[in-house]
């Protein structure tokens, strides 16, 4: 098929087919918890810790294919007790990076070993890798809306002391409040929202919809409330277009996103740089 120049044709024919309206449902979302959840990532300094679960998950994946079970549950299973063994390795959120690193490690080694025990084609493990929104169907779809309202209401209930400690970790302990909780909780929650976040980029491009987002609104805006949701129109926007894209053409719905986000925190950033004032020299004597 091809582009047509009636775009609101071409949104009706797209529409027409049930694998898209479950890939249209099931990115939007995605695209809204990824980006409110992206946004605190970020903030914390814990991107590396965004695409470690999307990795651990992937050994629960494999896991689950070896016994037989929906890959999702393993890729939830592991991406959790992998959330909950970095916490306990590391109080603070920003000196978690060797705790990340030898979890991650353990993780991979148990990925390949499942993966070389599996005698079988192991198609929806390695479907994990890059994403598989085109094939969402509509249980998944309903699981998917589960997720995303235990996370709204995760992030809900934890926005004020979470968004107070991730500006300023010292003090937050310093005042009382409960540091390892509120970081448990929230590795929970990112948990919980890379795993489904992962049918839609895959593992290896985690960070399109989970950081770069954020991480283009911090340019942005200053305040949380905006930054967050100028992520999620940002994640919105390039999961939208790339469905659409790819529905056109023979490439990737994951590629397509990750270049929009890539090139629009590319652009932000140019054009940031553009605009900053230069300093003036000091006036001769």
């Amino acid at each position: 098929m091809a582009f047509s120049i009636n775009l609101l044709s071409d949104l009706q024919q797209i529409f027409f087919y049930q694998f898209m309206q479950h890939a249209y449902e099931a990115g939007t979302l995605v695209a809204i918890f990824a980006g409110i959840t992206g946004y605190f990532v970020v903030l914390r300094r814990s991107a590396f810790t965004a695409h470690a679960f999307s990795e651990i998950g992937f050994a629960g994946a494999a896991g689950a294919v070896l016994i037989a079970i929906p890959p999702i549950a393993g890729l939830l299973l592991g991406s959790s007790i992998g959330g909950l063994a970095i916490a306990a390795l590391g109080k603070r959120a920003a000196n978690r990076d060797t705790q990340i690193g030898i979890v991650l490690a353990f993780a991979l080694g148990l990925g390949l070993l499942f993966i070389s025990l599996y005698t079988g084609y192991a198609t929806e493990a390695y479907s994990i890798l890059f994403g598989e929104i085109l094939g969402v169907s509509s249980d998944q779809v309903l699981l998917t809306v589960v997720a995303a309202i235990g996370i709204l209401a995760g992030i809900g209930f934890l926005y004020r002391p979470l968004l107070f400690a991730s500006l300023d970790e010292d003090v937050a302990e310093a005042k009382g409040m409960p540091i390892l909780f509120i970081g448990t909780a929230f590795m929970l929650i990112v948990a919980v929202a890379v795993s489904f976040s992962v049918q839609v980029t895959g593992v290896l491009l985690i960070f399109s919809l989970m950081v770069t987002p954020a991480a283009t609104a911090q340019y942005l805006a200053r305040r949380p409330q905006r930054a967050i949701i100028i992520s999620v129109i940002i994640a919105l926007a390039a999961t939208w277009t790339g469905l659409f894209v790819a529905f056109y053409t023979p490439y990737p719905v994951s590629f397509f996103i990750t270049g929009i986000v890539f090139g629009l925190y590319l652009l932000v950033r140019l054009v940031r740089l553009g605009i900053r004032p230069t300093k003036m020299p000091p006036p001769s004597r």
